[in-house]
């Protein structure tokens, strides 16, 4: 079927609801003009233009005819990925752009593994367009780049002209897809060519980045709205025609321009036996559908693609030429220009291995690793498996070489080996003696290569160093890991954690969390202990929105985790301490101890006496006594105030020798001065502690 009334302005808003059962329509805004920047639309004579070049293509596609075979990636198209973000989740990977290339030269060359899946009465006219996309090698001035940008703006959430504006390559030698929080309220939009003749500077399509690729924050049901959104820039109406409602009677009377494609209202859903309009069964797999199953492009609607790429409207014909592809990159001749890799994990016990992977560009043909510490100690593999037997910190370095160039990376502390069996418990840790976490045999992950953990003499509980994480709104989003080493609890009875820590908000709302996790297999698998959020009891510092510096006592809280089971008294146990950011304020954290005093206080211990001590001191909602029992018998501790009154009885009855921690009930106390009293063998023992 013909029909030339077609949409002169496609804006493609696709709705970011759709369900993993598929249950939710997409939703196309034809004709939004909202999209366009208002000095453009304020011109009055937009319309008539549009409407003249549209006139134009129409002829031409109607008169088009292929030249050769068509199929297997004959036309190559320059692709760059422009991802605008402002440090959140739509700062999104590589490998989730490259991921979404991947499923885009699929369905545009008959190699989706499910096309061969489609109705019988389809199968013998899907199509194979022909068309091939590659990131770019080159960017405008000639310099390398992996054809992927990222622009730190809030008009990530904004998605709109104003976005596109921040940074644009010629529309005439690439291909440009914007990723970014919002699409200007949608999920997705783009012009068709007859519109796009008029905005070289907007040309291209704008995606929301849960729509890009099927991993990371995208999802495969979600994957196919680049394909559909490259079908509208390269001149595709839907199968329905260019209304905006699919399901509509009156789409009927619509077209698509494409001889092949039935006349259809339009599926919502995936009804594969579907017919309307008197067809014997509508195209519902196809990419121009929102049935969420589409699988195939019919060749009539390849034919009308590749009369786009032939035409100059909207300088579609100039990007495939062999002068373009070599000007971008895409043809093979890009420079080497960078030495990367990226590893599976940055910390492990002894005896694990990390898998390293290439991530060099361009054109590179030689890997020369070195892997002190491993084994293999140094590789030419591309992708290599290294295994680590000796607990410490190791550097990876990787020279690549595209045969005539040689460029190198060398990254130190990379690889953090922890020891199997771990250290012998207590683990007192004040962070004192250190400059950098690795010092102390600790470890820090941080995917997003921002702020992470670091030790700071900004402030502590006690001494003066720290362990900080500098959190800012544009952290939103971000989570870090703070490691301690392995430690041998084979022989423990009970093991119990706790830590200083210090964090203020920066608005009410804010809601960061920082949460405990514990191991029993070196942190192959973790457990959730404790979580302390900004809502409710991370918060020591207030609210303020300069820097949190804690600069008093009180601005610190305490916290103690004993639900840990024997299962976890193994030699290779392991703390995490993560930090999920929402945007608050700064986080500190001190004085960690596992089944070991507070810091500064283990001196006062010895073997042949017994010492009390109250943490915290003073205290407000909750309180411990630490005691190291120095001789067995029957003990008696209770709590007494200044007037020597028993107000709490803690414990009657035998203690053995060694440490003790017992909770104290002081959530009803009024405030003042109290003592732990212990009476054993004769003796009497007392620490003071305030209530606040």
């Amino acid at each position: 079927m013909t029909n030339r009334d077609l949409s002169l302005v496609f804006a493609i808003a696709i709705s970011p609801l759709i369900s993993a059962q598929f249950e939710v329509p997409f939703r196309c805004g034809t004709g939004e003009m909202h999209h366009v920047s208002a000095e453009v639309t304020s011109d009055p004579l937009l319309p008539e233009r549009i409407a003249q070049a549209n006139t134009a293509l129409e002829e031409f596609t109607d008169s088009f005819v292929e030249e050769g075979s068509r199929g297997g990636g004959g036309y190559v198209i320059p692709i760059v990925f422009h991802i605008v973000h402002n440090n959140g989740p739509e700062n999104i990977t590589d490998a989730q752009i490259i991921d979404a290339v991947r499923i885009l030269n699929e369905d545009y060359n008959k190699q989706n593994p499910d096309w061969d899946n489609v109705r019988a009465e389809f199968l013998g006219i899907v199509a194979d367009v022909g068309i091939q996309f590659r990131l770019a090698a080159k960017d405008p001035s000639g310099n390398c780049t992996t054809g992927i940008t990222r622009t730190v703006s809030s008009l990530t959430n904004e998605g709109s002209s104003a976005m596109k504006a921040l940074i644009h390559w010629p529309r005439n030698k690439y291909l440009n897809v914007w990723v970014a929080a919002s699409a200007d309220g949608s999920a997705g939009y783009t012009y068709r060519p007859a519109t796009a003749q008029w905005l070289p500077n907007e040309d291209g399509i704008v995606l929301q980045h849960t729509y890009t690729g099927s991993i990371g924050t995208g999802a495969a049901g979600r994957s196919r709205a680049l394909t559909h959104e490259v079908g509208h820039w390269f001149n595709l109406a839907h199968t329905w025609g260019d209304t905006n409602d699919p399901g509509v009677a009156g789409n009927c009377g619509q077209g698509d321009g494409v001889s092949d494609t039935p006349t259809t209202i339009g599926w919502t859903t995936c009804n594969l036996i579907g017919a309307t309009c008197g067809s014997v069964i509508d195209n519902v797999e196809n990419y121009m559908e929102y049935s969420y199953c589409s699988k195939m492009f019919t060749a009539g609607q390849g034919t009308r693609m590749v009369a786009a790429l032939n035409n100059s409207t909207a300088q579609r014909n100039e990007l495939w030429q062999t002068s373009n592809l070599i000007n971008t990159g895409v043809n093979g001749n890009a420079p080497l220009c960078a030495a990367r890799f990226t590893s599976t994990t940055e910390v492990i016990c002894a005896g694990g291995t990390v898998q390293f992977t290439d991530a060099s560009y361009h054109n590179v043909s030689i890997w020369n690793w070195t892997f002190p510490g491993g084994e293999p100690t140094s590789s030419t593999e591309q992708d290599p498996l290294v295994t680590y037997s000796i607990a410490g910190t190791y550097p990876v370095t990787l020279s690549v070489s595209n045969g005539s160039n040689v460029l190198s990376t060398t990254t130190d502390a990379l690889v953090v080996v922890a020891g199997d069996p771990g250290q012998a418990p207590p683990l007192v840790e004040g962070f004192e003696s250190a400059e950098q976490v690795g010092d102390i045999s600790w470890a820090v992950e941080n995917p997003d290569q921002d702020n992470t953990f670091s030790i700071t003499n900004a402030s502590a509980y006690t001494g003066s160093k720290s362990i900080r994480i500098q959190n800012s709104t544009a952290m939103a989003g971000r989570n870090d890991e703070l490691f301690t080493p392995t430690m041998d609890m084979s022989a423990a009875t009970d093991i119990a954690i706790s830590f200083r820590f210090a964090y203020a908000r920066r608005t009410a709302v804010d809601d960061d969390r920082l949460r405990i996790y514990v191991s029993n297999n070196c942190g192959d698998t973790w457990s959730l202990r404790k979580q302390l959020r900004g809502a409710t009891d991370l918060v020591t510092g207030g609210t303020t929105t300069s820097i949190f510096v804690p600069n008093s006592g009180d601005q610190w809280g305490f916290a103690e985790i004993t639900t840990i089971s024997d299962a976890y008294h193994v030699p290779d146990f392991r703390v995490r301490f993560n930090f999920e950011s929402d945007g608050g304020n700064h986080l500190y954290i001190d004085d960690v101890n596992i089944n070991g005093l507070p810091v500064g206080l283990e001196e006062m211990f010895t073997n042949n006496s017994s010492v009390m001590v109250v943490v915290p001191n003073p205290a407000t909602e909750s309180a411990q006594v630490v005691m190291n029992i120095a001789t067995s018998g029957k003990a008696n501790i209770d709590m007494v105030d200044m007037l020597g009154r028993t107000v709490r009885e803690l414990h009657t009855g035998d203690l053995s020798p060694g440490l003790r921690t017992m909770d104290l009930p002081i959530d009803e106390l009024p405030a003042g001065l109290y003592f732990v009293r212990m009476q054993q063998n004769g003796r009497i023992e007392a620490v003071r502690f305030v209530v606040q």
